[in-house]
Formats: C-alpha cells, sequence, structure tokens
C-alpha cells in the first residue's frame, strides 16, 4: 500500500498513474476538498473564476500532454496587445500597447475540471478528506502515518510544499538536517497571492471594444484579465491584488478594488454580479510562516528533493520539488509522473 499525502495535482496524478499499474494506494488530504491550490468556484450564475492555479503555456508540455491524454480541452486566454497601465497613484490608467505576448492558455471548465476528471478515475474510497497528517513512523518493513486515523503502508509520497511536512509533521527516525533546512526555506508558490474576481451579466469591456487587462503598480490590483469562459457565454475578471492588504477586512479589499476600477473602466464596473476574493496565507494548508525571508520560486528544483529516504520509504512530490518548472502546474504534473515512475520501478 502505497500512502500518498495531499490530493493536489500531483498527489491525484500520482494516484492515476498507480492505480493504471494495479499498484494499491490511499491518498490523504489534510483540507474537505481536493485541488490543494486549484480551487474553481462556481458563482451565482455558475460563471467558473479561478481563486488558485490558472495559467499555463506551450513550454508546459507534461501538462499539454495529460490534458491530451485525458481528453480535456483549453483555450488561449483572450488578450490584446493594448492594456490599461497605472504607473503611480497620481497619474490615472493608460491605455498602451505592449509587445506580443507568449501564449497562455486556461482549461475549459475551470481548472478544477482537471482535478475532477483525475478524481473521477479513481475509487473514491481511495481519497480521504479531513486526514490532517500529525506524524510518519518509519520501521524496517512499514511507514505508519498518524492523521485524524491512523494508516499503515510499505512507502510513503510526500504531496504536499515541502515547507509545510518540514514545518508541521514529526517524522521518525528524524528526516536528514540538510533536506529540513532546504525544505523550510523553499518557497510554497501562491502562499502570499490574493486572488480576486468579480462577474458581469454582460461583458461591457468587449462591448466597448476596451481591454480587460490592466497592470498597475498602485494597488490594489496589480493585474488583472478578461475571465470568460471557454465559450465566451460566461463573464468575469480576474487578477491578483497586493498582498499587503490581507491586513484589511473583506469589505475594505472590495472597495478598493471597485475604487482602483471605476477609474480604470468607469461607472459600468459597479454593474458587477459577484466579488470573490482567496487570500492564500490564510489556508493553513498553504501558507506557513518562513523563518527567514524567501525569495520567489527559492529552492524550487533543488535537487535534494529528487532523492529517496529511509530504504525508498519516502519520496518526495509536489510542483515545488520538480526538477522543471517547478511552483508551476507543469512542475505537479512533472512531479506526479515522476513519483508513480520510481514506484512502479521499484
Amino acid at each position: 500500500m502505497i500512502l500518498i499525502i495531499g490530493a493536489g495535482l500531483s498527489g491525484l496524478l500520482t494516484g492515476y498513474r498507480l492505480k493504471k499499474e494495479g499498484i494499491p494506494f490511499k491518498i490523504l488530504e489534510a483540507r474537505n476538498r481536493i485541488g490543494g491550490r486549484i480551487n474553481t468556484v462556481n458563482t451565482t450564475n455558475n460563471t467558473p473564476i479561478e481563486m488558485g492555479a490558472t495559467w499555463f503555456t506551450n513550454q508546459h508540455r507534461h501538462m499539454i500532454a495529460l490534458l491530451e491524454e485525458l481528453k480535456i480541452e483549453y483555450f488561449e486566454q483572450h488578450m490584446t496587445n493594448k492594456v490599461f497601465y497605472q504607473s503611480n497613484i497620481n497619474s490615472p490608467a493608460q491605455l498602451i500597447e505592449i509587445p506580443s505576448q507568449s501564449n497562455s492558455y486556461r482549461i475549459s471548465g475551470g481548472t478544477s475540471n482537471l482535478i475532477n476528471t483525475l478524481f473521477n478515475k479513481l475509487d473514491p474510497n481511495d481519497v480521504l478528506l479531513n486526514q490532517s497528517v500529525r506524524a510518519i513512523k518509519f520501521t524496517e518493513n512499514s511507514v505508519k502515518v498518524i492523521a485524524n486515523e491512523t494508516f499503515v503502508g510499505t512507502k510513503i509520497i510526500l504531496a504536499i510544499p515541502p515547507k509545510l511536512w518540514a514545518s508541521k509533521i514529526v517524522f521518525e527516525p528524524q528526516l536528514p538536517n540538510d533536506l529540513i533546512n532546504v525544505a523550510k526555506q523553499t518557497h510554497t508558490w501562491m502562499e502570499d497571492s490574493i486572488k480576486i474576481a468579480l462577474t458581469f451579466k454582460q461583458p461591457f469591456w468587449e462591448q466597448e471594444n476596451i481591454p480587460g487587462t490592466l497592470y498597475s503598480n498602485t494597488g490594489p490590483i496589480t493585474e488583472l484579465y478578461d475571465h470568460c469562459n471557454h465559450e465566451r457565454s460566461k463573464y468575469a475578471l480576474c487578477g491578483f491584488i497586493n498582498s499587503s492588504f490581507k491586513n484589511l477586512t473583506s469589505a475594505q479589499r472590495q472597495n478598493g478594488v471597485i475604487t482602483q476600477l471605476k477609474n480604470v473602466f468607469g461607472s459600468k464596473i459597479e454593474d458587477y454580479t459577484d466579488y470573490e476574493e482567496c487570500i492564500w496565507s490564510e489556508e493553513n494548508n498553504t501558507f506557513e510562516t518562513s523563518e527567514t525571508f524567501l525569495f520567489p520560486h527559492q529552492n524550487n528544483g533543488n535537487p535534494i528533493f529528487n532523492s529517496s529516504f529511509f530504504n525508498n520509504k519516502l519520496l518526495i512530490s509536489s510542483s515545488e520539488t520538480a526538477l522543471k518548472f517547478p511552483g508551476y502546474m507543469e512542475g505537479a504534473v512533472y512531479s506526479g509522473n515522476i513519483a508513480a515512475e520510481k514506484i512502479r520501478r521499484q
């Protein structure tokens, strides 16, 4: 029995690969939902908006191969070379032209479509929610995991960000000091992000032939993009706000967002039907306070994560540990494939 910690993209993909090989496993997830940092929210008018991972590019070949394998459609992010730009707080937003961007893509039906498709390929009894792992004990022939319940297996795969398992799980025997030190200094992608989205009955920006893209140095919004669905039958704008605004109340953030967007787009922005936000630093299954300042992607893809420990009983996965495109969905797919292949070969 293989025990997989984490039902995000890498953990679910590993389970999917193992099931195809007939290798028994259980996935233990601390949250009450699957997906990890992939979280598509459907608003009151059933518009799918992304509160987590959203985009991938032509370079992300493992991600694209997985979507094609699962027959999941994807589409190009709607964006022209004209954008709104706010250079400073005293300047109004300007309409400027930018160089052509490399293509970014989104998953039809929302990023959670990938998560749900993988989950539906599994036996639901093999994915256990609300199982926050507190301790992992290695013996000569087995691995014992202490969560809300106790599980015993032959091998374990850590498919959650390194900083989480290094800080929250007690290992017996202890992990090597160099591994723990690197893991605690590994930046968790999205951990400081705040995503916001507004939905609309009509895409006024498209009707008025103005861009739905905003870049701002002033905030609260730093980036904003057209977020309509693949069919362009549901309409939204979605992006990021400065992480310093996490200290405000939700109402204060929302008021700041609307005020900023009204100055950019005019009064029609007030016709939104839903406002959604996600402060990832408030997600204790994503965020863990760092002992020192970490740069974005610091230690992501560190070779130490490619090693196995305790006589091959412990493998390390998750997006941050991938040798290719760590921190992105591509990294999660890459690491999930590698973890399953290592199990298959052992």
